[in-house]
């Protein structure tokens, strides 16, 4: 066998032999993906922190760029008139000197004062006392009495050379002025600068810029520290009420922020707990309710099963009377499924409304009369009493409904001997159908609670006499659709009155309106 077909097999038994790799990684799972950085993704404390330094970074920079202009467009300016106010300043002085010389050699004498060294002094001084500063006179003849900046060039054979620089731009000149004649002039200009800026005016320069540098980076760290301490006082309060919305949410209706004070903060954590009362109270009006209804149905339902089941094991005989009781049972059911059917349509504006004309004083007047048998075998008096001519627009069943409603609420509230008021009167803008009992009353806290749907004035009362406790949802539901409110007054054992306010009927903008909608509508044809 030669070694070509051994190696196959020598590798069939390496793979054989050796373990199977571990799965490599997906690469999904070996690169964790990362989320691109947002300025949303930082936390709000981090944000406004940052604001403020951004801020302050961007008021620094712009003090700094406008002071840099400023600078080089002033500081040069002033450089330079100092070097020229130097520059005259020296003229003037040799000007001096050069007349006393010339004086005192006579106007004979050939020999140029400007040559003579007392002369050229004020130059020498001033190369002197200003550093950095070349100082040359010229004569009127072009030559060179003095030249502060003369050096050696070996290039040009020991030949000595000035530096005043080419540029005339850069070289402030004054002429020498002796008895209105020019005698010659004065040259200054600062060692490598382009600008007439001495040395010390360059470093005052660069230390004001670095001193602005310093205070910019101070000015951001206190900015980021306020930003900080700014957005932790304000983030605070908001933390507070998230933590409380996470335990409301959680099933604590007791949690409130308890904030006070008069800023924005801290009256959203006033409103937010006062909406957090009433989502606790309305947790507790769902509790009761779902177990009023559950006691209103249970009881018909009760009474006709006992009946009937005794009527099936013999116990009651089916005749007429106990029919009766199943019957009166089935229609107190059927009575409050339809009222509470009624009470829902309302809410969902499932019946529309008729919007006519309605004169309210002879609508209650009507359902006075078809109520006053009904007050009288209760055993009470019943007064009515109406403005003429009070009209709204509404639907007349439904305020009909709310009224008899009033009426039968304060008959079923008023004991045996009492008293009940109706009256309808016209205001300002508003009509009001008021009905005053002298029954049981209510408290205020009563009052908060009385439109409430199976809520009873008197706990006490059994359900016979109680009424289905929803007639008084339904009367807010209809005014509520009528654009108007129920007001509600009363004192314990002393009796309550509900009042309706309906907004009346205003003739002149119903006119308006009909006319308006009589109007062609622009921009729509007739069709043919």
């Amino acid at each position: 066998m030669t070694e070509a077909d051994e190696k196959p097999r020598i590798l069939e038994t390496v793979e054989e032999v050796a373990p199977p790799a571990a799965s490599s990684p997906s690469p999904a799972r070996k690169t964790k993906k990362r989320r691109p950085l947002r300025w949303s993704s930082f936390s709000y404390t981090t944000r406004v922190t940052l604001a403020f330094a951004l801020i302050a970074a961007m008021t620094a920079l712009v003090a700094i760029g406008v002071v840099s202009f400023v600078w080089e467009q002033h500081f040069r300016t002033y450089t330079a008139d100092n070097m020229k106010t130097l520059c005259e300043t020296t003229a003037n002085r040799i000007a001096v000197l050069y007349k006393n010389v010339q004086d005192a050699a006579g106007e004979d004498s050939d020999v140029d004062p400007l040559r003579n060294e007392e002369v050229t002094k004020p130059a020498a001084q001033a190369a002197e006392i200003t550093s950095g500063v070349g100082v040359k006179v010229v004569d009127a003849r072009g030559g060179t009495p003095f030249d502060s900046s003369w050096v050696v060039d070996e290039n040009e054979g020991g030949h000595e050379r000035s530096l005043e620089p080419p540029d005339q731009s850069q070289v402030a000149s004054s002429p020498i002025r002796v008895d209105g004649k020019t005698v010659g002039s004065v040259r200054l200009w600062v060692y490598g600068s382009e600008a007439l800026m001495r040395q010390p005016d360059q470093e005052f320069r660069d230390n004001s810029y670095q001193a602005m540098f310093i205070a910019a980076g101070v000015a951001i760290v206190l900015a980021s520290c306020i930003g900080f301490l700014f957005a932790r006082n304000l983030v605070a309060p908001i933390n507070r009420i998230m933590k409380t919305a996470r335990a409301i949410g959680d099933g604590d209706l007791s949690a409130r922020t308890e904030l006070t004070g008069e800023d924005e903060v801290a009256r959203l954590g006033e409103t937010f707990d006062a909406m957090a009362e009433s989502v606790e109270k309305d947790r507790d009006l769902e509790r009761r309710l779902t177990t009023d209804v559950a006691h209103e149905l249970r009881t018909p339902l009760m009474a006709i099963q006992a009946t009937v089941e005794a009527m099936v094991d013999g116990v009651y005989e089916a005749d007429e009377e106990r029919l009766v009781t199943v019957n009166s049972e089935i229609q107190r059911l059927s009575r409050l499924v339809n009222a509470l059917l009624k009470l829902s349509r309302l809410e969902n504006r499932a019946d529309p409304m008729k919007e006519e004309v309605v004169n309210v004083g002879e609508l209650i007047a009507g359902i006075i009369a078809t109520h006053e048998m009904f007050v009288s075998d209760s055993g009470l008096t019943l007064t009515y009493d109406a403005q003429p001519d009070v009209m709204v627009v509404g639907d007349a069943d439904m305020i009909r409904q709310a009224t008899a409603n009033l009426i039968s609420n304060a008959v079923r509230y008023t004991p045996e001997g009492g008293h009940i008021t109706v009256t309808v009167k016209k205001g300002d803008i508003m009509a009001s159908i008021a009905v005053k009992d002298t029954g049981i009353g209510l408290t205020k806290e009563e009052a908060r609670m009385v439109f409430s749907r199976f809520w009873r004035a008197d706990a006490g009362r059994n359900r016979e006499s109680g009424g289905l406790g929803v007639g008084l949802a339904v009367v807010k539901e209809i005014v509520d659709r009528h654009g108007g409110w129920v007001q509600v007054e009363g004192e314990r054992d002393k009796g309550a009155c509900f009042t309706i306010h309906i907004p009346l009927y205003d003739e002149t903008a119903a006119k308006h309106r009909d006319r308006k909608a009589s109007l062609p509508r622009v921009g729509h044809k007739k069709q043919r």
